[in-house]
């Protein structure tokens, strides 16, 4: 199978979902390094959950078929270009390689908006109307870090 196929895979997936007004125009496809295909959509609507993406979905559920977090070696496809959740996940899951149809501003145009996130990200955080995030509790949370520095444990 090629690129387009596992485009054409996310396209149906997000159709289908979209029409039952589960979430919007976008779904992604994992295809781990070993050949096994998972598909998924965005499901923000259906499942309360503006996490529900359809790049989190899918690496979800090639990381739970895996039984792991890592998704070296695997190529996520997906109808839009991924927002910064979904970018930051790829890097996180070690998926390296990324294929997207339609662009930011495409999306923006029919009302999403990620545009307000990397402007948000690219002024270093001042946008108060966006976010406030504030330091508190630093030297307690200091301890709990310590602590997970001393016991056995896997880092990802």
């Amino acid at each position: 199978m090629n690129a387009k196929h596992y485009m054409r895979l996310a396209i149906e997936r997000a159709r289908e979902t979209m029409n039952k007004g589960l979430g919007g125009p976008f779904g992604a496809v994992v295809v781990d390094k070993d050949g096994h295909v998972f598909v998924a959509s965005n499901s923000v609507l259906g499942d309360c959950d503006p996490t529900a993406h359809a790049e989190i979905n899918a690496i979800r559920m090639a990381c739970e078929a895996n039984g792991t977090h890592d998704l070296t070696g695997a190529v996520l496809y997906a109808t839009g270009h991924p927002c910064p959740m979904c970018l930051s996940a790829c890097i996180w899951a070690n998926i390296k390689d990324v294929y997207y149809a339609a662009r930011a501003e495409d999306a923006e145009k029919i009302g999403f908006r990620d545009d307000r996130i990397y402007h948000y990200l690219e002024g270093g955080h001042q946008d108060k109307s966006v976010l406030t995030i504030e330091e508190i509790g630093r030297e307690e949370a200091l301890k709990l870090y310590e602590e997970y520095a001393e016991i056995e444990h896997t880092l990802y």
